[in-house]
C-alpha cells in the first residue's frame, strides 16, 4: 500500500511539475497599446476617439470619393487583414479600415457592449467622425455580420454591400478554431487571460486557411501580439456570449443594398451552404465563390479575391 501511494504520489508531482513548466513557458500577460503600436500602428494609423475609444484607425486613398470603402474585420483579426486589398482599391478609391472594438489595437469598450446592433451603431459613429455619409460596407466573418447589420438598420447610409464568409445565420462548423473553442468557456477566462501557447494561435490561423501552407510567421506572430492588447482576451469571451450568431437572422431579406457575397469553398467554419442563403435572402445579390481559399479569403488570396470585388464595384447600379 505505501508503495502504490508513493507511486500516485509520484505521478502526481510529475503533473504538476509538467503544469508548472507549461505555464510558465507560455505565460504571456496583457501588453499596452504604447507597448504594441511601434510596430502594428506606424503611419498611416492614427487613433481617433469615438464611443469613448482611442479607435486604431487607417483612412488612406482618393478623399474626393462619394462612396468611401469601409472594411470590417472577423473576430480576433485586425485591420492589418486588409493589406493586400487596401493595396489596390487605394489608388482609385478612399479606403477606411479600423480595429473593431474588442479586437486589435482599439481594445475593449468601455460599456461592455458587444452586441451586433451595438457595432452597427460604431459603424455609423466611425462614418459620422469621418464626414462619410454614405459608404460601400465590406464585412469578413464577424464583420460581414456588422455590415449588413449596418446596412439593416441604416439602409440610407450603405451604397453597397460585400459579405466574405459572414456571420449571420446559425451554422454547424467542420471545424472551429481551438482559441475560438476555448473562449465559448467563460470560467477559463482567469487562466486564458495570462497563458496565451504561441502554438495555439497557429494551429488557429491554420485552421481558417483554404491550404494552411499559406500561413506564414510573420502573420502568426500579428495575430499573437495583438491578441496579447490588454483587455482583448477577455472582451473575447463576451463578444461570443453576447453575438452567438443568428440571432437577426429575419433582418437580412430586408437588406436593399446591391451585394456581393464572397466564399471560400473550404471554409470549415462558415459553411459554403451559408452563402446560398444569404443569396437567396438578399434579392438580386451575386455570389463567387473561392474553391481553393477558406474562411479569410481576403488576407489568403488578395489579389484574386479582390478583383472580383473590383469588377463588382464599377458595374453602375
Amino acid at each position: 500500500m505505501k508503495t502504490l501511494l508513493k507511486a500516485t504520489l509520484g505521478v502526481v508531482l510529475l503533473a504538476l511539475l509538467a503544469l508548472g513548466v507549461g505555464l510558465a513557458m507560455n505565460w504571456a500577460p496583457d501588453r499596452s497599446v504604447a507597448e504594441l503600436s511601434p510596430r502594428w500602428a506606424p503611419q498611416p494609423s492614427r487613433f481617433v476617439l469615438i464611443d469613448g475609444m482611442q479607435v486604431h484607425l487607417r483612412d488612406e486613398g482618393r478623399r474626393d470619393d462619394p462612396e468611401p470603402i469601409v472594411l470590417l474585420h472577423g473576430t480576433s483579426a485586425s485591420l492589418h487583414t486588409w493589406d493586400g486589398w487596401v493595396a489596390a482599391l487605394a489608388p482609385g478609391r478612399r479606403v477606411i479600415r479600423m480595429d473593431l472594438p474588442g479586437f486589435g489595437l482599439t481594445g475593449p469598450a468601455p460599456d461592455g457592449d458587444y452586441s451586433l446592433p451595438r457595432y452597427a451603431t460604431f459603424v455609423t459613429h466611425l462614418m459620422d467622425q469621418l464626414g462619410v455619409q454614405r459608404a460601400v460596407l465590406v464585412g469578413n466573418s464577424f464583420g460581414g455580420a456588422v455590415a449588413w447589420k449596418t446596412a439593416a438598420d441604416h439602409p440610407a447610409r450603405v451604397s453597397r454591400l460585400i459579405l466574405i464568409d459572414a456571420g449571420g445565420y446559425p451554422y454547424e462548423s467542420a471545424s472551429v478554431p481551438i482559441g475560438f473553442r476555448l473562449a465559448r468557456y467563460p470560467a477559463l477566462s482567469p487562466i486564458l487571460n495570462n497563458v496565451l501557447p504561441r502554438s495555439m494561435i497557429e494551429s488557429s490561423v491554420r485552421n481558417v486557411y483554404g491550404d494552411p501552407e499559406r500561413v506564414t510567421a510573420e502573420l502568426v506572430e500579428r495575430y499573437y501580439e495583438l491578441t496579447l492588447r490588454a483587455g482583448n482576451r477577455q472582451a473575447l469571451v463576451e463578444r461570443f456570449r453576447q453575438s452567438p450568431g443568428g440571432e437577426f437572422a429575419a433582418q437580412i431579406p430586408q437588406i436593399q443594398a446591391p451585394t456581393l457575397i464572397l466564399w471560400g469553398g473550404r471554409d470549415r467554419l462558415i459553411p459554403p451552404s451559408t452563402a446560398q442563403r444569404f443569396r437567396q435572402d438578399i434579392r438580386g445579390s451575386a455570389l463567387v465563390v473561392f474553391d481553393t481559399l477558406g474562411h479569410v479569403p481576403h488576407e489568403e488570396d488578395p489579389a484574386h479575391t479582390v478583383t472580383v470585388a473590383q469588377a463588382f464595384l464599377e458595374t453602375p447600379r
